[in-house]
């Protein structure tokens, strides 16, 4: 495994471009293979044979297992170390439920308080998708969506509840990734993006908010059609 490598983390009104920790490098590793079924339910997760198998110190190991029971991905147990877990369809539900007002909250509110720069900027990262959803790449995909809804986080100008939002989306993002492997899955969730982002240029709260919330609820409806097909 490398050290590092670079993407674009949420940060200010606009993102920044940090370095992907080793941690949270694992966390996607392993919430891959769990979301794949390549880890079962049940399966021990030890903290040395990962530290082995990534080439990597334990301390990087625990972070991620850390990062990837708050998903509910995994259960720690005391004394026992953890294993593979998975959500219940009433907990997972209840995230996607969370997410979708939550990220309907700050859509809205980003029509209304984005400045004209800010405008100008979203419509570049949508562009940066559309070409992407043509080339087939949902891991290239996910990491500039990631860029796109936090920068529409951002635009709420509301750093509390821009905090909140990226805590809820890190919980559920091992299952929002998995949508991106469905067939064709890349073009609609860019056109659902087209639908977010027309009303936020416009100064529509209303649109933007009920535009948002659809598309987070096709997410889910995308998670479970992945998921019985593994």
């Amino acid at each position: 495994m490398r050290a590092a490598k670079t993407t674009v983390r949420p940060g200010g009104q606009g993102g920044r471009t940090d370095k992907l920790t080793l941690a949270e490098e694992l966390r996607l590793q392993l919430a891959d293979e769990i979301v794949r079924g390549a880890l079962a339910p049940g399966a021990a997760l030890d903290e040395t044979d990962i530290a082995r198998r990534f080439n990597v110190s334990r301390t990087p190991v625990r972070e991620a297992l850390r990062q990837l029971s708050a998903s509910g991905l995994i259960e720690a147990r005391a004394h026992r170390g953890a294993v593979v877990a998975q959500p219940s369809i009433e907990r997972l539900g209840g995230m996607f439920e969370a997410m979708a007002e939550l990220e309907a909250l700050c859509a809205g509110l980003a029509a209304e308080r984005m400045t004209p720069v800010e405008r100008h900027r979203l419509e570049a990262i949508h562009e940066e998708l559309r070409v992407l959803s043509h080339a087939g790449n949902p891991d290239r995909f996910n990491a500039v969506n990631e860029r796109f809804h936090a920068f529409i986080y951002a635009g709420s100008q509301n750093g509390h509840i821009a905090e909140i939002t990226l805590a809820t989306r890190k919980r559920v993002q091992p299952f929002r990734r998995a949508q991106f492997r469905n067939l064709g899955r890349l073009a609609q969730s860019h056109a659902e993006h087209d639908r977010v982002v027309v009303a936020i240029l416009r100064g529509d709260r209303t649109g933007a908010a009920g535009a948002m919330r659809a598309h987070i609820e096709r997410v889910h409806g995308e998670y479970e059609i992945y998921a019985v097909s593994v």
